[in-house]
Order: structure tokens, then C-alpha cells, then sequence
């Protein structure tokens, strides 16, 4: 079926060298750094995670949203949603392969990855996460492309798919559970020492992700003869989704800054008066963190009214909720971590342009991967219109 990927209009090839163009800027800003060592980043003694493990963070729970399909449809048989899975299992597997790909440049040393391997301490939450992480890759790469192949010859999937389309399901929680965990066990940083830590990456995965998937399928419906959702229903059910999940996660937001305030400890506070207000006279997450939150808050109201149907208003309400968890995720959550450091001081990050090629050039890669799936699985659907 992956010939059928290299065959396409101009606009089709024109966006693929146009990754690839992309993409090679990112390889040679990866030499450098790999060249020259990590000193080329923003980062430092204090603020030892930046840009990379945001980005992981964030794409974790893109990737895990695809039980948001698989779910309803394989258990419920919620047959609205047949069309759209097999675009939240590529989806998936574009995002895992980018989270790999930032783990893979934070570390430096490309050897160091072989340690986990080779030397696993099963007390590690890292090790877990390289595991489930590994796992469902895997897991979708099998499911996505045996379900569609057989699609394409007319025939149902093969019985021994259905046991691993339902190990998907507790793995796709698994995933950003263990990503939560990894900041919520860390002891000192009081801005991720939260036991609501897990809820809050599921629900914003659950906001964000199935936004990001219909915008795709908007443009998948705009580009090709394929629609994803003939009905609109299927689209309308994952907004509902989308708002009940991005509600959770306000409120879940909401009674983390309780807590913090109302106890009045100052540790607690530090970090959230940093993003919201600045502390000792550092504010560059401030205008960030204040965009996420007006964001939220449109998303969700467009979603909730009547709007939701609004042919032009439900692109803007999506696009409102994927940005406000991709700043809140991708980039607040982690660097605020940070704040204030083990000598009650602020040292504020700042990503270098050699790092933020490399994070535009890991973005392209995984466009690159989900356009020729998604064009694999568009010539599949259209052939048997």
C-alpha cells in the first residue's frame, strides 16, 4: 500500500519537499549541537529541561488521544466514528515517533539512549515511559495498518488484531500516566509534586488531541474526496468530547491554584505567581501563560454554545483549545518547574535558534509521517468509494 504515497498532485508534492526542506535545516542544527554539545541550548544547571521535554510532554498526549476513537468504536460499536480511527491511529504513531525523536536530542550523546537499554533499573520511571512509550507505537503500526489493509481488499480484519485493538486501551492511558508520573515523583519541584498530575495530563490530551484530529480531518474532507464524517456526526462527538475534557482540565487547573493560595505556602505559590504575575521581576512566561488562559476560556465557550455547529467558528474554537494545552504543556509546565531553584533564586530559559530548528525540524518529520499515512489511507478509502 505505500505506493500509493508516491503518487500525488503538485500541491501533495509541493507540501512534501517543503517538509523535507524543513526537515534538513533541523538535521543540520541536530549536527551542530551534536557537534559542539548541548551548551547550545537555552538550558543550564538549573534549568535542565527545556524545550525537548516540553514538546515530549505535549505529544504524549496527542499520541494518546486515539483511544478517544478506538474506544467508543471497537467496545461501544459507535459506528459514527469508523471512518475517523484509522486518522487517530496515524495520528498516534506520527506523535510517538516525535516524542522519541525529542528524548533522542535531549539526552545529547545519541550513544546515552543504549543505557536505558542496556543498564534498565526497574525503580525508573524513565524506563517505563521508553517501555509503554515503544509499546504502543508498535501497537498502532500493527492495528493501523492490518485494519486498513484489509479494508483495502474488502475483507475484515484479521481475528488476532482484536486482542491487541484492546491492549491499545489501557495503553493509551498508560502512556501519559507514566509521563505524568515522571514529574509528579520528582521530590523539590512543587509545581509538578501534584497527585492530580495524571488527571490533568488525560484530560488536556483528551481537550487537545481529538482537536488537532478533526482540524486534520477538515483538511483531509477540503483536499481529497474522502470525508472522514459524512454525517457530521462523528465531528460533533468528539467535540463533546473535546469540551467536557478541556472543562476538566480548567478545573482541575483551578484547584491546583486553590490549593497553592489558600494554604499560603510560599513554595507552592512561587511557581504560579511566575507564570500569572512574574516573581523577583522575571515575567517571559507571563504573556504566554495569560494567551493559554483567555484561549481555554474562548475555546470552551465556542464549544459549548450553539457555535459548536458554525462551520467557521468550530475551526477557531478547536485551534483555541490545541494552542492553549500546547502552551500550557509544551512550554509553561515544564519551565515553571524550574521556578523558584534549590537557592530560592529565578533563573528563566530562553530557547537558542539552533534549538528551536531542531524542535520545527522533529515537527516536520512527524507531518511528514502523518501526510503519507494519511495519503496511504486516503487512497484506500477513495478507491472504494
Amino acid at each position: 500500500m505505500f505506493e500509493k504515497a508516491l503518487t500525488g498532485s503538485k500541491r501533495y508534492w509541493t507540501w512534501i519537499f517543503f517538509l523535507l526542506a524543513v526537515i534538513a535545516v533541523g538535521v543540520l542544527a541536530y549536527f551542530r549541537q551534536f557537534d559542539q554539545g548541548l551548551g547550545l541550548t537555552g538550558m543550564s544547571r538549573d534549568v535542565s529541561w527545556g524545550l525537548y521535554i516540553a514538546q515530549f510532554t505535549f505529544l504524549v498526549g496527542v499520541a494518546a488521544s486515539a483511544v478517544m476513537l478506538v474506544t467508543p468504536y471497537y467496545l461501544h460499536d459507535f459506528k459514527r466514528f469508523g471512518k475517523m480511527v484509522i486518522l487517530g491511529e496515524f495520528l498516534a504513531i506520527g506523535a510517538v515517533i516525535m516524542c522519541i525523536l525529542f528524548i533522542f536530542v535531549d539526552v545529547g550523546q545519541p550513544m546515552r539512549i543504549l543505557n536505558v537499554l542496556l543498564y534498565p533499573q526497574l525503580h525508573s520511571v524513565m524506563f517505563y515511559d521508553m517501555c509503554v512509550l515503544c509499546g504502543y507505537l508498535a501497537i498502532n503500526l500493527v492495528v493501523g495498518w492490518t485494519t486498513l489493509g484489509a479494508e483495502k481488499k474488502g475483507t475484515p480484519p484479521p481475528k488476532w488484531v482484536k486482542p491487541i485493538i484492546y491492549l491499545s486501551i489501557p495503553w493509551a492511558f498508560s502512556i501519559h500516566t507514566v509521563t505524568a508520573f515522571l514529574y509528579a515523583g520528582l521530590p523539590g519541584r512543587h509545581f509538578w509534586t501534584t497527585a492530580i498530575m495524571a488527571a490533568r495530563f488525560l484530560a488536556s490530551a483528551f481537550a487537545a488531541g481529538p482537536a488537532l484530529l478533526i482540524i486534520l480531518a477538515l483538511i483531509v474532507r477540503k483536499v481529497s474526496k474522502f470525508d472522514p464524517d459524512p454525517g457530521v456526526g462523528a465531528i460533533q462527538s468528539l467535540v463533546k468530547i473535546i469540551r467536557y475534557a478541556m472543562i476538566a482540565n480548567v478545573f482541575f487547573y483551578i484547584c491546583e491554584v486553590f490549593t497553592a493560595f489558600y494554604s499560603n505556602s510560599p513554595d507552592e505559590m512561587a511557581p504560579f505567581k511566575y507564570v500569572f504575575v512574574g516573581l523577583d521581576g522575571h515575567n517571559s512566561l507571563v504573556p504566554f501563560m495569560w494567551i493559554a488562559t483567555i484561549l481555554a476560556f474562548v475555546g470552551i465557550a465556542l464549544l459549548i454554545f450553539p457555535t459548536r455547529t458554525n462551520p467557521v467558528l468550530l475551526p477557531i474554537a478547536l485551534l483555541s483549545i490545541f494552542t492553549a494545552n500546547w502552551i500550557d504543556k509544551g512550554i509553561v509546565l515544564i519551565l515553571a518547574g524550574f521556578v523558584p531553584n534549590s537557592f530560592e533564586r529565578v533563573t528563566e530559559y530562553f530557547p537558542t535558534m539552533n534549538e528551536l530548528a531542531i524542535v520545527v525540524g522533529i515537527y516536520a518529520i512527524g507531518a511528514l509521517i502523518v501526510t503519507v499515512l494519511y495519503k496511504v489511507a486516503i487512497s484506500v478509502r477513495e478507491q472504494n468509494i
